[in-house]
């Protein structure tokens, strides 16, 4: 995995906060009164000095205040009218009026840039509202309250005390609205388990008055979704807010913000080319609104995108555009900038102007990135990059240790996984292969983890209903334009009737119908060359997978060889030994080896190149031990096994560990030639959890025997295999020494088993 971490344009722009949240809400009045202002002033001519003109003159000056593209002339306008507003309310003892008057006030000195004043109105509207008993004056009071706030704390802390207020006058939009908005404030809060949970309450009350707009929503838990690291479900929302944004013909600014989040989820989930893709489509639309914002974020994100696809001409060539087409002296910035350019020349190969950024870098952040807690990780990262290309281990292992903390105490899982990529190669490059293995193992771990097979199949299940939807919703459009060119041909026909005549007529219907056989046959054609094209692909996706079952079976094999193989040289090693310990230790390495040995033996044999049936292993495993013990009339084996698959993540810890658990109980349970018997119990207990009992009528444990300070190989072994498998293992005389280890079965594989029950005693 080769991540650079993508920039969302809500978290970018966080700054800008503050001021694009006035722009949006606004909640004491309509947003943008639907009535044209000249039938506004129309109505308030007729009026008398009634409450009804109070109302009309406070719309009026809404209007004023929220005009696009407002000037200070706009502003002032809204200021004399509703001044007007507030007197005739007085004078009518209008509470209603007066309330309302007071907010809007307050939004009209925010809006001149006069915050002081506009939180004390707002907080006399607040006053006003709770003295008068009026619920939805209080509601909004609170929510201009909420744009003062210092911090985001008090700003959820006032739109919290709105949301009851709505409950009780049921309007149910505004609550809505409120939730989203706080829980937005609480992801850009970090926060974003108690920001999902009131997005999806926004989501459910929209859906339940069949509000349309919903793209907003999807858009901001498409961005909970990424943070916390859900990218399925991440873009899953991505394309609701698209398709919903599509469907509603919002071609705003947000289109392009959706957009970029569709891009971020095909990113994470390593599909680069659909993330480049939607990155141009939200591109385009910042450039056509001119918001330099979004043209930076997203521009950055595209570099960012072409850096992975290593694109390094490409990425060079935007990022120079975005510095002569959207120049900026911010110093952060720049500094992203810099960050981009040692990406980009590291892809080029250009080691020499890499280094170049490279020291601009830590000139600003310093060796280990310290100065920034939030881009520490991707510039250290960057720098690990850059000393691993230049074949710099002095530096580069210091970076790595570095990195791996911070992403584990960040519980950053893909940075973890990529750091140990890096760690991997340099480790490779260097002869190191044993830490090698290792840290490809972590990184490989937790690739399994975020991008298992599951998650592919949602991800293509999503794109599949999402272009199904596309097509028909372009079906739809089709079928609406053909009924239009339907009426008009029906008109044109009626017309040519009465001035052509019938012969006319004839020959266009015979000219309609060849052009539709024309069409027809054209379009069979090409479904002929689209369907031959399939046919060819699936059948090269057979071959393609015979050879990778061959190869997976020839991997088994000869891994079982090589098993056999050790086996056959600790046999050789033990005829030049005279040593009893060392004899005993070779045989116990020659029986665990055999058990790992038959798990790829039946693998190799078996059509099923991902599950064993533990019933055969567990039976052949005791039919080996016991010719190599000799145990025949003197111990009891008792089988009680179901026949349950275990992958073989799993089959190898179980086949260890009952090695261990009988070899130990054939040794020690009956000294001096005593008879006995041993049970071995494998068995489904609940839906996944499966339970493993080894049991014997021995000597039991000596008395105050603690197995946790025991320190020999086999116990150690048991215990850390039953760690492995998450299980829990326990141990203890009943009648004998009894072991039981419990764990949860891996489903991810599971396949239908066709051998039977095995239940038996095996003499």
């Amino acid at each position: 995995m080769n991540f650079i971490p993508i920039i969302s344009v809500k978290n970018h722009v966080r700054a800008l906060f503050t001021v694009t949240f006035f722009i949006l809400v606004n909640y004491s009045v309509p947003a943008q009164s639907k009535e044209d202002p000249n039938v506004l002033k129309s109505k308030i001519a007729k009026a008398g000095d009634t409450s009804q003109k109070v109302d009309l003159l406070l719309l009026l000056s809404a209007y004023y205040l929220n005009k696009d593209h407002e000037y200070k002339a706009d502003l002032d306008e809204a200021d004399v009218i509703n001044g007007q507003a507030r007197q005739l309310g007085t004078s009518l003892h209008y509470k209603t009026g007066i309330g309302k008057s007071i907010l809007l006030n307050a939004q009209i000195n925010r809006e001149k840039g006069d915050p002081k004043n506009g939180l004390k109105k707002a907080k006399e509207a607040l006053v006003y509202s709770k003295k008068n008993n009026l619920t939805e004056l209080q509601a909004n009071a609170y929510l201009e309250l909420s744009m003062y706030g210092e911090s985001l704390d008090e700003r959820i802390k006032y739109k919290e005390m709105a949301i009851p207020l709505f409950i009780k006058l049921g309007a149910k939009a505004k609550q809505a609205g409120v939730l989203k908005e706080t829980g937005e404030l609480y992801l850009m809060n970090e926060n974003e388990e108690k920001g999902m949970v009131l997005l999806k309450e926004s989501l459910l009350l929209y859906q339940s008055i069949k509000f349309p707009h919903l793209q907003g929503v999807y858009n901001l838990l498409s961005d909970g979704y990424t943070h916390t690291g859900n990218f399925a479900e991440a873009l899953k929302y991505a394309l609701l807010a698209e398709k919903t944004a599509l469907a509603v013909r919002d071609s705003s600014l947000q289109l392009s913000a959706i957009y970029n989040h569709v891009g971020m989820a095909y990113l994470n989930l390593q599909k680069k080319n659909n993330a480049a893709e939607y990155f141009y489509k939200g591109l385009e639309i910042a450039k056509k609104h001119k918001s330099a914002d979004y043209v930076r974020v997203i521009g950055d994100n595209l570099c960012s995108t072409f850096i992975l696809q290593k694109k390094g001409n490409d990425a060079l060539k935007l990022l120079k555009e975005m510095q002569a087409s959207y120049p900026s002296n911010d110093e952060q910035r720049q500094i992203k900038e810099n960050y981009l350019f040692l990406g980009i020349y590291r892809v080029l190969n250009d080691n020499e102007k890499a280094t170049v950024y490279y020291n601009k870098l830590v000139a600003y952040y310093g060796k280990y990135a310290e100065k920034s807690a939030e881009n520490g990780m991707p510039i250290l990262r960057s720098f690990a990059r850059y000393h691993y290309q230049l074949k710099n281990y002095t530096d580069l292992y210091p970076i790595l240790h570095r990195l791996d903390s911070l992403a584990t105490a960040s519980k950053n899982t893909i940075m973890l996984s990529d750091n140990y990529l890096i760690w991997f190669k340099a480790d490779s490059s260097r002869g190191k292969y044993l830490d090698a293995i290792k840290h490809y193992q972590l990184y490989k771990n937790i690739l399994d983890t975020i991008y298992k097979g599951e998650t592919n199949r949602q991800i293509n299940n999503l794109q599949i209903e999402f272009d199904t939807d596309k097509k028909d919703r372009n079906i739809e459009l089709l079928t609406q334009q053909a009924k239009v060119q339907q009426i008009q041909i029906q008109k044109d026909n009626v017309v040519k009737y009465v001035f052509i005549g019938s012969v006319l007529v004839l020959i266009l219907i015979l000219g309609l119908l060849y052009n539709s056989f024309r069409i027809k046959k054209k379009k069979n054609e090409e479904l002929e060359i689209k369907r031959q094209q399939i046919n060819e692909q699936n059948e090269l996706n057979k071959k393609m997978l015979i050879e990778k079952e061959w190869l997976l079976k020839e991997i088994h094999h000869r891994v079982k060889n090589n098993l056999q193989i050790v086996i056959s040289l600790l046999n050789t090693q033990s005829a030049y030994l005279d040593n009893e310990d060392a004899l005993l230790a070779i045989q116990n390495s020659q029986h665990r080896m055999y058990a790992m040995s038959l798990i790829h033996q039946k693998l190799y044999q078996s059509d099923n190149l991902s599950n064993i049936d533990m019933s055969w292993y567990i039976y052949e495993l005791i039919n080996y031990m016991k010719e190599c013990y000799d145990t025949k009339g003197k111990i009891n084996f008792v089988l009680e096994i179901e026949s349950i698959c275990l992958d073989v993540a799993q089959a190898v810890p179980m086949g260890l560990i009952i090695n261990e658990a009988i070899s130990n109980a054939i040794k020690y349970a009956f000294p001096n030639d005593r008879k006995g018997e041993i049970l071995i119990s494998f068995k489904n207990i609940e839906k996944n959890n499966c339970q493993l009992i080894i049991a014997d009528n021995g000597v039991g444990l000596p008395e105050n025997f603690n197995h946790a300070e025991r320190d020999s190989l086999g116990m150690n072994l048991m215990t850390g295999l039953s760690d492995q498998i998450d299980g829990v293992f326990e141990m203890k005389n009943d009648n004998g020494l009894k072991i039981k280890i419990t764990f949860n079965r891996n489903t991810e594989f599971e396949t239908v088993v066709e051998d039977s029950e095995i239940s038996s005693m095996i003499q």
